[in-house]
């Protein structure tokens, strides 16, 4: 049997196995970012999963990115995120929480704020608003004060997403939101200690991390890194340079698990991360950027990365489209297709709660009976 259905740890949390749901905006909250009854079912639905890391939560008001996503720094955000984990615990899941501040990814008339971020380097590009796509705003450069009261905001964040219930939060310092714009040369044009060389470039990112784990304790905290993702118009300028010295970094805080996204066993920047990262590696394989998910969902790309040094696979598309997705691998059944991208973001049931699981989907097409072997 693959080493996909073997049983797997993340600090004290027992897996049942080594499929993650990786985290994935559905914009399902409502306009204060509140979680809506809906999202229990969703998650409810892929309890099977090994691990359910949640779409990206903000820590605070300024952070958020586009309309309808989730947010987890006032009572409100708490009581509806503890729905969903009552929902996923009833269901005999596990569940994490990804905290994501937008930085730059942002607009006035979606979150009522100037963004902020690490300079004022604008996205070079258009963003969804409720009013449709806008022109991105020039962000505001952070002060120093500005910094630290974000880490707390991280940290009371957390505090927050363990009284909803998560079993732990993943710090997203990936996709070029605010962490990730602090590391890459391109939107970090500061000359103080959060700038400039390679050490000032991952501090806040380090700071970050420490203080979500001083608050809830190592054991509960993950950390999402991109090394060389280009999304949302992010410029590294020196890949090879700033993961080294933040694995470094992050491993003297001792989380319980590294995320890498895009994962490619054959890249030497991952494999020098998996050499240097003491603790779990979780792999999120490259499936093609934009492109049609393969047949098998990405299990094959999945098990070259067990096979790379990787401790767990983190699969999102083919976890949205298939809620019973570890039982289609474990079995061989085929794989319900993504529809259509637009139902991502919309709202309501549709491209959402509505995938079959593999009875209906034998019902509807007259598939036989898995045969055992």
């Amino acid at each position: 049997m693959s080493r996909l259905f073997e049983s797997a740890r993340i600090g004290a949390l027992h897996l049942p196995n080594r499929l993650v749901m990786a985290p994935m905006t559905r914009n399902r909250a409502d306009a204060d970012g509140v979680p809506q009854a809906i999202m229990a079912t969703y998650y409810a639905q892929r309890a099977s999963a090994g691990l359910i890391i949640a779409e990206a939560a903000t820590p605070n008001a300024v952070g958020q990115t586009y309309p309808n996503i989730t947010a987890i720094h006032n009572e409100a955000h708490v009581a509806g995120w503890r729905h969903v984990t009552d929902a996923v615990r009833a269901a005999g899941g596990r569940m994490f929480l990804q905290l994501q501040h937008g930085g730059r990814v942002g607009h006035p008339d979606t979150s009522g704020l100037t963004p902020v971020a690490p300079s004022a380097v604008p996205l070079p590009d258009t963003i969804f608003t409720p009013s449709g796509h806008q022109q991105a705003a020039v962000p505001r450069e952070m002060t120093v004060d500005e910094i630290h009261s974000t880490v707390e905001d991280f940290a009371a964040a957390a505090r927050n997403a363990v009284d909803a219930g998560f079993a732990g939060v993943e710090v997203h310092a990936a996709n070029g939101y605010l962490l990730h714009q602090f590391l890459a040369k391109g939107t970090n044009h500061r000359t103080d200690a959060y700038g400039g060389s390679v050490e000032g470039r991952i501090r806040f990112v380090v700071e970050v991390v420490r203080a979500v784990t001083d608050a809830i304790g190592a054991e509960r905290v993950g950390v999402r890194i991109a090394p060389g993702l280009t999304v949302n118009g992010i410029e590294e300028g020196d890949t090879e340079s700033i993961y080294p010295a933040l694995v470094d970094a992050l491993a003297d805080i001792g989380p319980a698990y590294l995320h890498v996204v895009f994962a490619d066993p054959d890249n030497p920047v991952f494999q020098e991360i998996r050499k240097n990262w003491p603790g779990t590696l979780i792999a999120n394989p490259v499936l093609g950027w934009g492109g049609p998910l393969p047949a098998d969902g990405g299990r094959l790309a999945g098990e070259r990365l067990l096979a790379a040094g990787a401790d767990l696979i983190s699969l999102g598309r083919a976890f949205l489209a298939n809620p019973d997705l570890v039982e289609r691998l474990r079995i061989g059944a085929p794989l319900n297709p993504v529809r259509d991208r637009g139902l991502m973001y919309v709202g309501g049931e549709d491209g959402y709660t509505d995938y079959p699981v593999l009875a209906d989907a034998r019902d509807a097409a007259r598939l036989p009976e898995p045969v055992a072997s």
